[in-house]
């Protein structure tokens, strides 16, 4: 626990160099299996973006697999079935097949109602064409394309082009990882995902420019005369921006949660699952990234920067690395090396002197003794002062 009080108390000093190496390691794996995932399963798509048709209706004692079965007897073997309970037990028969004519409609309008054992007037239908899930991908896609070129004009006219250019990888990266596992572990993706989504790629630009500003405000310190590179400094500034970064997905992290907790696992509301789930991974992903990539790429930027550089090479070479050398500590007379020299004649360091003189009282050495012969010391007056009459 002492480094988290260390954390706790703003006097943490981690070597995020170290960190930032393992990062990029874990990066490197989760990219690869996020677009991995996304080749082989792809993600999975609601009626919204795919088009289709979307049936609902309440049920009681019907099982996902016995409807889902019944359905492919009657010849919808493609469709989703799903069975949604909410906080006061009540069930909800979801069905989601492919776009239907009027008739198809019809049918399986019927064919739900046979399994819920309801009335067809107890069964919404909602139906969805492709045309319209295009538009909405599409909508996303220029959505997402302004907001990258948004990202790059800010930052570089209110920090500089490198620190955008990390804030848009490290933006990149976290839309990745994101879809990755939304592919890996089947979430669906609905329009309500995208605005969610959308909203965590703002809230992970904030805690980015954060973190640049901080070691923007520490570039003074970076030079010779702190023997501090630039690594070093992005290290420093980043130990001091760590605990507010934490406390700040934290706190915007725990209402997602209650939102999964209570909204999506009691009350049984699926929008808000779809909703939350992504702000939620937003978040976590946003955190990390501000952390463990954008700096990094920024570091890796500035360092290749001739002033940088050179500086670099200056501190390895030894140059500022104690307070006398090049001339800025005191300068001694004589040559490097040399024996101090002698006191003068007739004393010892200590104002004693050399020759003749006695000893003194604390054993410090001689006392001295005046050349010549001693004044004879005045007399006293006996008897009263002459006073003027």
């Amino acid at each position: 626990m002492s480094g988290v009080s260390r954390l706790l108390r703003g006097e943490n000093n981690i070597d995020f160099v170290a960190w930032w190496k393992r990062g990029l390691a874990l990066s490197v794996v989760l990219l690869v299996v996020s677009v991995g995932a996304l080749a082989v399963w792809g993600l999975n798509l609601t009626v919204e973006f795919t088009g289709g048709v979307s049936v609902e209706a309440p049920v009681e004692g019907v099982t996902a697999d016995e409807a889902r079965q019944a359905l492919s007897d009657a010849g919808q073997p493609a469709a989703r079935v799903q069975v949604v309970t909410d906080v006061a037990g009540k069930e909800t028969l979801r069905v989601q097949t492919a776009e239907q004519d009027t008739e198809g409609q019809d049918e399986l309008l019927t064919l739900v109602a046979e399994l819920a054992g309801v009335d067809r007037s107890e069964v919404s239908i909602t139906a969805v064409t492709a045309s319209w899930g295009a538009d909405v991908t599409r909508q996303a896609l220029r959505a997402l394309v302004f907001f990258l070129a948004a990202i790059l004009v800010y930052l570089t006219l209110r920090l500089e082009f490198r620190m955008a250019v990390g804030a848009i990888v490290a933006t990149l990266h976290d839309i990745i990882i994101v879809l990755g596992i939304y592919a890996v572990f089947r979430f669906e993706v609905s329009p309500a995902t995208v605005i969610a989504f959308l909203m965590v790629l703002g809230y992970s630009l904030y805690d980015t420019v954060v973190v640049y500003d901080k070691i923007k405000g520490g570039e003074p310190l970076v030079g010779v005369a702190n023997r501090m590179t630039y690594t070093e400094g992005a290290v420093r500034s980043t130990n001091l921006v760590l605990l507010r970064s934490i406390h700040t997905s934290i706190s915007s992290l725990l209402p997602v949660l209650s939102l999964i907790v209570v909204g999506a696992i009691l009350l049984g509301a699926t929008t808000l699952n779809q909703f939350a789930i992504a702000l939620a991974l937003g978040l976590v992903v946003g955190t990390y990234s501000s952390i463990m990539v954008a700096v990094p790429v920024v570091v890796w930027l500035k360092e290749r920067e001739p002033r940088y550089r050179q500086l670099r090479e200056r501190l390895a070479a030894g140059a500022g690395t104690s307070p006398g050398a090049a001339g800025t500590g005191p300068v001694t007379s004589g040559a490097p090396g040399a024996a101090p020299a002698p006191a003068p004649s007739g004393g010892d360091a200590r104002g004693g002197t050399g020759t003749g003189g006695k000893p003194r009282p604390d054993g410090g050495g001689q006392r001295a003794e005046p050349a010549g012969p001693i004044p004879p010391r005045p007399r006293k007056r006996s008897g009263p002062r002459n006073r003027r009459r």
